[in-house]
């Protein structure tokens, strides 16, 4: 019995654009003190520097460089007011990595399912 041609490669339903989008955000929350400053300010809104570091022993220097790393991918901005710098979320960026997540969770029940009825034909 001679083996059974592969099916060709399914095409990404992710662009390489929107995978190189969606990297950046991955990217910028990949590291834990950042996962951490966007939970907070997902459930807090716009806060200062001197706020996200209370009860925490990091520096208000590295929040801040965090923070601009976070700016970079568009996950968060600044606003000033007065003389405070408070940081808010830009939830549209949050939203569109969980819509990258959820495009590479349906192909990944797809390639299952194409498994899935290989193994029982």
């Amino acid at each position: 019995m001679s083996p059974r041609p592969s099916a060709p490669a399914k095409r990404s339903s992710l662009k390489k654009p929107a995978l190189k989008n969606s990297a950046s955000i991955f990217a910028a929350l990949g590291d834990e003190t950042r996962l951490r400053l966007v939970t907070v300010l997902c459930a807090g809104g716009a806060m200062s520097i001197a706020q996200l570091t209370a009860g925490t022993e990091i520096t208000r220097q590295a929040v801040t460089k965090h923070l601009q790393v976070l700016a970079g991918a568009g996950l968060v901005h600044d606003v000033k007011i007065g003389r405070e710098r408070l940081w808010e979320l830009e939830r549209a960026r949050l939203e569109e990595g969980r819509r990258s997540l959820d495009a590479i969770a349906q192909q990944w029940d797809q390639a299952l399912m194409r498994l899935k009825l290989a193994v029982e034909d």
